[in-house]
């Protein structure tokens, strides 16, 4: 196999470079060797290491952040972008192979199971949240708390004595997981949305109006489909109180029937970076463009510093 220099940097903490959603796809087809001089770098937004390095540069973020194309050859990120340097791979996507969750999150269940499952949930509904600066989600926790007891097992609100050790755990026995993104942009969907379907709960869900692309309507209750909060958490109580609507969204397959399939998204990944590696293009950071970049960085630092005084 043909040998191919990679480097991995600016990612979030503990980001394994042997063992990560691109390093896995390309050891397929390729001899991998991580180099402090690499043939590809990929990297992401918690740092500014990318700019040492002169190579093909991929950005990838998994955050609520637009690429730069004035400093990567391709950037994989959430965002519907039509451009041609740029494939949407939301958060989720990668999660889903990080911890193996496809084939859970395909399985179909039969309706004694499901039913089994749903009557054995003791407890309403909860959160765990970490992130204090979505007001959103914290005004909607207390809305629906004045209604029945929502319990918070994270940092923010928390009111179970302390926090949870392990989330996935914790909100199995509730019917209930308010999964709220910190933020609200088209095509941003993270893991939130996930967690709770995997332990076979109802997410109410906030953030990425066009949610519906990725993850099947009737399988979540989607606050954007309401005109008013009173009528979500109407409508959350019903569903409380009535077995049948509860074990009918719990059945009702994960993916949006719209959805590229995951194998298939694979499939488009590899053949993007097989393109990227065997073009041999001169990469954008020895391109005039890097220029622009470096103005656009040093706007956006000044910018920050007069919000901050």
């Amino acid at each position: 196999m043909k040998v191919l220099k990679l480097n991995f940097t600016d990612f979030w903490p503990n980001y394994d470079k042997t063992d990560n959603y691109f390093y896995n796809l390309l050891k397929v087809d390729y001899d991998l060797v991580i180099d402090e001089n690499p043939d590809v770098l990929f990297y992401s937004s918690f740092g500014h290491d990318y700019l040492n390095h002169k190579c093909t540069r991929i950005f990838y973020t998994g955050e609520n952040i637009r690429p730069d194309f004035t400093a990567c050859d391709f950037a994989f990120s959430f965002d519907y972008i039509s451009n041609t340097k740029h494939f949407r791979l939301p958060l989720y996507s990668i999660y889903i192979d990080h911890h193996n969750m496809l084939h859970e999150l395909e399985r179909k269940k039969t309706i004694k199971e499901t039913t089994k499952i749903w009557k054995e949930k003791t407890k309403f509904c909860c959160m765990v949240v970490s992130n204090p600066n979505c007001t959103k989600r914290i005004d909607f926790f207390k809305q629906l708390s004045k209604f029945k007891k929502v319990d918070s097992g994270g940092g923010v609100l928390n009111n179970i004595g302390g926090r949870v050790d392990n989330k996935m755990e914790f909100i199995k026995d509730y019917k209930f997981v308010i999964s709220f993104e910190n933020s609200d942009q088209d095509g941003y969907t993270s893991e939130k949305i996930m967690e709770p379907i995997l332990q076979d709960c109802i997410p109410i869900y906030w953030g990425n109006k066009l949610v519906g692309n990725d993850f099947n309507s009737q399988r979540f209750i989607d606050y954007n489909q309401f005109e008013s909060e009173e009528d979500l958490i109407k409508r959350i109580l019903e569903i409380d109180q009535n077995d049948t609507l509860a074990i009918d969204m719990i059945l009702q397959p994960t993916f949006s029937p719209v959805k590229t399939s995951h194998a298939e998204e694979h499939k488009q990944v590899i053949e993007i970076l097989s393109r990227i590696v065997e073009k041999n293009k001169k990469p954008i950071a020895i391109q005039w463009v890097r220029y622009l970049h470096s103005f656009n960085l040093f706007c956006s630092k000044i910018k920050k510093r007069v919000l901050e005084y």
